[in-house]
């Protein structure tokens, strides 16, 4: 099972204050808006999420079917064999919104200490 591209998404209370601090340690802007209380840094191949006001902690976010540069990746595992792997070892799912047989889609599992993770598949 390939999780695809893996970042941190940071609940972050001042979104410049963030990026001028992840900016001082090597990272930059590598999408998002800033209008829209989020931006993607990256330093090399590290990605981080700054989130302001959207949610309340921070969550491992791995998004299936493209690299680290959010390239497709010409093959990958559907976020619907990721979930029906993840079901069948006993994992519960707080969230998840699928429809269809492809596309987006995307669900959230905790682990034993409460850290949630977003499979998020944009493709």
């Amino acid at each position: 099972m390939q999780l695809g591209a893996f970042s941190i998404s940071l609940s972050v209370k001042d979104l410049k204050a963030s990026q001028n601090f992840y900016e001082k340690i090597g990272f930059q802007v590598f999408a998002g808006n800033s209008e829209h209380n989020y931006l993607i840094m990256k330093n090399k191949d590290a990605v981080i999420g700054l989130f302001q006001g959207m949610f309340e902690k921070n969550i491992l976010t791995f998004n299936p079917g493209w690299d680290q540069n959010c390239n497709t990746l010409p093959e990958f595992s559907d976020i619907r064999e990721i979930y029906k792997s993840i079901k069948n070892e006993g994992i519960q799912c707080a969230q998840e919104s699928m429809e269809g047989d492809s596309g987006p889609g995307s669900f959230v599992m905790v682990d034993p200490d409460g850290n949630q993770i977003l499979i998020d598949q944009h493709i």
